[in-house]
């Protein structure tokens, strides 16, 4: 096997091993339950929103959503069932870290997407992109790509076999 075809297949490798849920994580990371926490150095709530701004944050289990603003909205019920959050935005999982500009959480599903300029880290591999897809509860990531000068619309990862 040629060097290249290696690294191709440790990448490959490494990318399902990202993208594809883990057996002992699907169960642990359910939060859908989990009662929701936040904080922000100002905030406002409605009957529809609570919106938070500066150092926003919202936690739920062992999940946590960071941005600049964050707007939590109700359901019929009055019961959180979608998160926005914009600036700078970093949500993370006991495995995984996700960066980008904006995200939407939806609770009731525990799906996270993530846009504008992604970066996605388990451990010491990085995977960017433009759009990453995440859920919760199968601890599943797709990322798409993005138009990065010389790169064009490709998502660029790189990834550390075991042991390395």
């Amino acid at each position: 096997m040629t060097a290249m075809k290696m690294k191709m297949l440790a990448a490959a490798t490494a990318l399902t091993v990202l993208v594809l849920p883990s057996v002992g994580d699907a169960q642990s990371n359910r939060t859908s339950n989990q009662p929701i926490a936040f904080g922000a150095d100002s905030g406002e709530q409605t009957a529809e929103t609570i919106s938070l701004r500066g150092r926003a944050e919202v936690t739920q289990g062992d999940n946590r959503l960071r941005a600049d603003a964050i707007t939590l909205y109700r359901d019929a019920s009055g019961d959180p069932d979608r998160v926005e959050a914009t600036g700078t935005v970093y949500f993370v999982t006991p495995t995984q870290s996700m960066r980008g500009d904006r995200a939407v959480y939806s609770l009731d599903g525990g799906e996270v997407v993530v846009t504008g300029n992604v970066v996605l880290t388990q451990g010491r591999n990085v995977l960017t992109g433009g759009r990453l897809t995440y859920n919760v509860n199968t601890d599943a990531a797709t990322m798409a790509g993005a138009p990065r000068g010389s790169a064009g619309n490709r998502i660029q990862g790189v990834f550390y076999p075991n042991g390395n």
